[in-house]
């Protein structure tokens, strides 16, 4: 376990491998640990860093404020401290939102980007998540998670395919804090990327599951519209959750695109 002190709180991270630096970013309720298999097969190639959000997994819950925003500075003084000029960065939902929004911001930070499940604008994601963007449902919520982890085991079956999936969000659900439950997700909600989206000269992967429930599995249209030169993959039979639904083609596909591509043209 590692972490380093950041002029906003504690950052939690692991890394794996040795090699090139890639960073991975998880999403909404995730930490670090979602990560796990996907390390394994990058790190024989790539040095990997995957580190928790404020307010997520094992970083610091001491802030105030935990806007998809803060992560993007929170992603930039990670590479400052750590010395890494430049690397890719691979985030998944909110995390996907996270790095384009660092390649929009910090270009000089992003070699390549790849984005899982991720909303392009906030609308697109499902009502529930939009519901728990408001303070009363959030409130609510927050205050009564064992509702959640419930709903976690019972509709496990359509979120993920891994059985390891609602024992893996119960461990990660445990280690928010309202604030960082309530208002990373309520701006997450308000977030359009669109107008920015041109700005991004790096290569673009855009990974979506036809079966997503959590976000749109469209967004795909409003990336690939914005970033002409992305590169897109489709999984028909997996959700959200695509390194766990199918973890050997996402990771052959996820190699491929970090060793192999420049600017994609297919």
């Amino acid at each position: 376990m590692s972490s380093i002190t950041t002029d906003q709180g504690i950052l939690h991270y692991e890394v794996f491998g040795r090699g090139k630096p890639v960073i991975l970013l998880h999403g909404w309720l995730g930490s670090w640990g979602l990560w796990q298999e996907t390390m394994t097969v990058l790190g024989r190639v790539f040095r990997t860093y995957a580190m928790d959000f404020w307010g997520f997994g094992e970083s610091g819950k001491k802030r105030e404020t935990y806007h998809v925003t803060d992560f993007v500075s929170m992603v930039n003084q990670f590479m400052e401290q750590l010395g890494i000029q430049k690397a890719p960065l691979v985030g998944h939902s909110m995390g996907g939102t996270v790095s384009l929004m660092t390649a929009i911001q910090y270009p000089q930070r992003v070699e390549k980007v790849t984005v899982i499940g991720s909303p392009i604008v906030g609308s697109s994601l499902s009502w529930l998540l939009k519901l728990f963007g408001r303070r009363p449902i959030a409130y609510l919520t927050h205050h009564n998670l064992w509702a959640l982890r419930l709903g976690f085991r019972i509709l496990a079956p359509m979120y993920c395919k891994d059985d390891r999936w609602p024992q893996m969000m119960t461990r990660d659900l445990s280690q928010t804090t309202l604030a960082s439950f309530l208002t990373s997700i309520a701006s997450l909600r308000e977030t359009d990327l669109r107008p920015n989206l041109p700005k991004i000269q790096a290569p673009v992967m855009g990974m979506y599951g036809d079966r997503d429930i959590v976000v749109d599995p469209k967004q795909w249209q409003p990336l690939q519209a914005g970033v002409p030169h992305a590169r897109i993959e489709r999984f028909p039979t997996a959700g959200h959750f695509i390194m766990l639904d199918e973890p050997t083609n996402f990771c052959a596909r996820l190699m491929d695109f970090l060793e192999n591509d420049s600017i994609a043209t297919r």
